[in-house]
């Protein structure tokens, strides 16, 4: 027996997912929606088209709303789900997702935006945080429909001021809260330090904050895809380089088949409206990634966001994973064919400006002019945490050799 969910975006009906009577899922646009006069895809991968989309075209957009890895299996395990089936998870936590796509039992009306928060105490918090380990998400609890990719711990939330709330139903979150992580000592500083270090040398990234509840650090991240006026919270829809090009998340690294720098690029010119600024603000990130040695920035960790035109959106999840000797050295994407950091020179971006239609002179350029700004810039900030001394240090290590080599 096949089950169907009705698929908005704002409160648009574009169309149906529906699991087949062979367990398959399939996407449909509606009629409707293909013959209004401003339909637009939900994916660069979902072009609008008459024909269904089959498991294969369709499950790189949708299956990427979803959580990721141990977070997906225990979700699944909470709601007595197979942690396999995209479309029973979308099911049950697709109210609240990234962007401004919704998915509703087939028939049945579309929440009002805003119909519902749940205010925390300091004591409610510090408890919810403390349960995301065992219940991410807080699937399964009561009213509560979020999805958030990834798979770290995180909950979406409604922020005014000093108070946070749970959104209820589909009601509309405006940040990201990421609680410390036991086993990677003051993860929270680290992102942190790296956030603002990137808004610092005036690269657009998502502002962030960082509190504490009892005795939990944690990392407030405001969301790029939401914009608040007064009340008003409106959805603003994005996908990131994974869903654009169909692939699926488990795929997310370029040595299992996920996005290269060259497939970034690319990308890029086929969707951004105004494709020489996202062109520069990707070198941009690449670079600034590669010097404060973020070796986990992968195809889901960039975006597009589609406000009124489709630009790259602000940067986010940028930790300085060097600063953890457990972790891979590999860079998730590989410059000019190298992978490791440790053997980045000047002919690796020379072959990574060549294999993405890039000016080389400019690309060596900015990696010495973002080098310089990021030492300049680390010398100003301030975070009272041993851990975020430790990556400033770090960072600034590698970005005076990077300059010893880049000027040789």
């Amino acid at each position: 027996m096949s089950r169907t969910l009705d698929v908005y975006l704002h409160t648009d009906y574009v169309g149906q997912l529906i699991q087949n009577e062979h367990g398959d899922m399939v996407f449909g646009y509606a009629q409707s929606w293909l013959d209004h006069p401003q339909a637009v895809p939900l994916s660069h991968s979902l072009t609008l088209r008459a024909a269904q989309f089959d498991r294969n075209e369709c499950r790189g957009f949708f299956a990427g709303i979803l959580p990721e890895e141990t977070k997906r299996g225990i979700i699944a395990r909470n709601l007595g789900i197979s942690a396999r089936n995209d479309f029973a998870m979308l099911e049950q936590i697709g109210g609240e997702c990234a962007g401004a796509i919704t998915f509703i039992p087939a028939g049945e009306k579309l929440p009002e935006q805003n119909h519902g928060y749940k205010l925390l105490s300091d004591t409610d918090l510090a408890h919810v945080l403390r349960e995301l380990p065992r219940r991410p998400l807080m699937a399964g609890a009561d009213g509560i429909r979020l999805s958030l990719a990834g798979a770290q711990d995180k909950i979406a939330v409604h922020v005014d001021g000093d108070k946070i709330s749970i959104p209820l139903g589909g009601a509309p979150s405006t940040h990201i809260l990421k609680p410390a992580i036991a086993h990677f000592e003051g993860l929270v500083f680290n992102e942190a330090l790296c956030m603002n270090l990137a808004a610092a040398i005036g690269l657009p990234t998502a502002a962030v904050d960082t509190r504490k509840v009892e005795d939990i650090d944690y990392l407030l991240v405001k969301r790029y895809d939401r914009k608040v006026s007064g009340p008003t919270i409106q959805r603003l829809h994005q996908e990131d380089f994974c869903q654009a090009l169909g692939i699926i998340s488990e795929h997310k690294y370029q040595r299992e088949g996920g996005p290269s720098l060259k497939s970034g690029f690319g990308l890029i010119r086929d969707i951004s409206s105004a494709p020489v600024i996202d062109l520069q603000r990707f070198l941009d990130a690449v670079i600034f990634n590669f010097l404060v040695g973020n070796h986990d920035a992968h195809g889901k960790n960039f975006s597009f966001i589609y406000d009124e035109q489709f630009s790259i959106a602000p940067l986010y999840d940028i930790v300085c994973t060097s600063y953890y000797p457990e972790l891979s050295r590999k860079m998730a994407m590989k410059i000019g064919g190298e992978y490791e950091s440790e053997m980045i020179r000047p002919r690796s971006f020379d072959k990574m400006a060549e294999e993405c239609g890039l000016a080389k002179p400019l690309v060596k350029k900015r990696v010495l002019e973002l080098s310089e700004s990021v030492i300049s810039a680390l010398d100003k900030m301030y975070i009272n945490n041993s851990v975020a001394e430790g990556v400033k240090s770090v960072i600034k290590k590698h970005c005076l050799e990077v300059l010893r080599i880049f000027k040789e």
